[in-house]
């Protein structure tokens, strides 16, 4: 069903998961771990990847809660998803934090360039990083990191 929707119209710019509706009708709790939500979240954002759009988080209902705010943004990203709804202007900087790269994956992302650009200057078609192997691939999703890294600053945040 959400492979049809993601891919029902070029206009669909992305999906928004709504994680109240999705509990209702999963008959599940917002329970802290989400375990009843995560096999339809991993679908959800698997249609958002196969169809080229951007997939953002539901909401984190308890407004007191500024723990599981963090996990549940922590979570989100491990998941795949671009970004979290919000209810309250106090979550921005839970979420920001969450989904914004850190200086560490920054500085990785551009030495993971920099040595595949080395080794393609030599006719090298991988590279190892820090003892761990890159191809084309993690250059590209260096590449999207440091995208996202360049919007948040230049939103400010």
């Amino acid at each position: 069903a959400i492979d049809a929707i993601a891919g029902a119209h070029p206009c669909v710019a992305g999906i928004l998961m709504g994680t109240s509706d999705l509990a209702r009708e999963l008959r599940v709790s917002h329970a802290p771990q989400r375990l009843g939500f995560l096999t339809a979240l991993g679908q959800c954002v698997l249609a958002a990847r196969a169809h080229g759009l951007d997939i953002l988080d539901g909401v984190h209902l308890d407004l007191h809660d500024d723990a599981g705010l963090q996990a549940v943004c922590a979570q989100g990203r491990e998941l795949g998803f671009d970004g979290k709804t919000l209810i309250h202007p106090a979550q921005l900087a839970a979420a920001n934090a969450a989904f914004a790269p850190t200086t560490d994956e920054v500085a990785a992302a551009h030495e993971i360039i920099a040595a595949w650009r080395e080794a393609q200057s030599h006719g090298g078609a991988l590279v190892v990083v820090k003892g761990r192997l890159v191809e084309n691939l993690h250059v590209a999703e260096a590449e999207r990191l440091l995208a996202v890294a360049e919007a948040v600053e230049r939103m400010g945040w």
